[in-house]
């Protein structure tokens, strides 16, 4: 199966619920890149992974014009009912159904460590920005910068261990993975921020539901019954509890822009 499919499938389980209990979280780094980019009526964007659509909408606000791509029809469902002027196809990261020299941004957030093959995700990035385009990536710090990792590696437990090299949230995390790569294929890096991005639950239902609908939990359930993962994310959780039926988890997300 590839990669496309394989992702595709596992983050269309639950939509609705990545949408609203999940997603909403990372809008302190997509406010921080925006901040950044200072996006104008003539910029092309396009956002790569572009999940539910989210930060393509603020982008659209900011200006820009924007096409999305993703390999998960559920979450494309409602990134195109988000924004109706734009277009967002089923498309795989490491094969951009582009012409070289197009896009004035590439956005890649929280998607480009899904990639089958990372440093192929990049060069199609890189092949299809125009001369002095700007390249943005958005993925996890480290584990250990992240209350998450408790919660995804209380999920990975019930899988068994992956080989070296598989796709997952952290795969890009190591010091100097990024920004290797970056070098490697010429792109000149000019930004780089680790950005907080905490979340809270009002409920434990609500933290169940948001890690519910994460391609890790989707994947734990195609070999465990769906009350063993509920359970193992909700034994995880307890320990960010903080008063009442209260949750915080302390997060952080790096941004990189590069450009060509």
């Amino acid at each position: 199966m590839s990669t496309k499919a394989m992702q595709g499938k596992l983050w269309s389980v639950s939509p609705p619920n990545w949408v609203n209990h999940f997603e909403p979280w990372f809008l302190p780094m997509y406010k921080n890149v925006l901040t950044q980019l200072n996006l104008s009526s003539e910029d092309l964007l396009l956002d790569a992974g572009c999940g539910s659509g989210m930060f393509s909408s603020l982008a659209v606000k900011a200006g820009a014009q924007v096409i999305g791509i993703d390999a998960a029809p559920g979450l494309l469902e409602i990134a195109r009912k988000r924004n109706p002027g734009s277009s967002f196809l089923e498309e795989d990261l490491e094969s951009l159904p582009f012409d070289e020299n197009r896009f004035d941004v590439v956005t890649g957030f929280n998607s480009f460590q899904y990639a089958g093959d990372f440093e192929k995700a990049l060069e199609e990035a890189k092949r299809v920005l125009a001369p002095g385009g700007r390249l943005v990536i958005g993925i996890w710090d480290k584990p250990e910068w992240n209350d998450a990792a408790q919660v995804l590696k209380s999920i990975g437990a019930l899988l068994p261990p992956p080989p070296p090299g598989t796709p997952g949230p952290f795969a890009l995390s190591e010091d100097g993975k990024i920004t290797g790569i970056l070098k490697k294929l010429g792109l000149k890096l000019v930004y780089e921020n680790q950005v907080p991005c905490p979340i809270t639950y009002a409920t434990l239902s609500d933290g169940d539901k948001s890690f519910m609908a994460t391609g890790p939990a989707a994947l734990a359930m195609n070999s465990n019954p769906k009350e063993a993962v509920e359970e193992a994310i909700s034994k995880a959780l307890k320990q960010f509890h903080v008063t009442d039926d209260f949750y915080f988890l302390d997060n952080h997300f790096l941004v990189f822009i590069a450009e060509k």
